[in-house]
């Protein structure tokens, strides 16, 4: 009876998350441990934390090894906020200048008002 035992191929001897394996048979007929990467996760959007659509999940060292236009998409706040994120702060920093101009036009408007009794 062939020998059915494997060894893992690392130094680590548990089973833990970072030491997850799967059985291949080899060219050679044998079987063998593969060591199996751990999956990344893909970036969420900071105010929301919806995953960012059109951004790869990666783990972090692959971030750095791929290009910046993979990492991000053409948008302000393209690779770390939604589209529906950055279209509430757009909008928010619009109404706010809005109500600046009113505050400002009501107020000439009653000093105007003070001035003509």
């Amino acid at each position: 009876m062939p020998g059915n035992r494997l060894t893992y191929r690392r130094r680590q001897p548990y089973n833990t998350v970072s030491n997850k394996v799967r059985v291949v048979r080899t060219p050679g007929g044998e079987h063998r441990y593969l060591h199996i990467k751990k999956r990344g996760t893909s970036p969420k959007c900071g105010d929301c934390g919806v995953k960012l659509p059109g951004i790869p999940a990666l783990r972090p060292r692959e971030y750095a090894q791929i290009s910046r236009p993979k990492k991000t998409v053409q948008r302000a706040y393209g690779g770390s906020r939604c589209a529906n994120c950055v279209r509430d702060r757009v909008v928010r920093a619009f109404l706010i200048e809005e109500q600046k101009i009113v505050k400002k036009v009501m107020k000439e408007a009653e000093k105007k008002q003070k001035g003509g009794r």
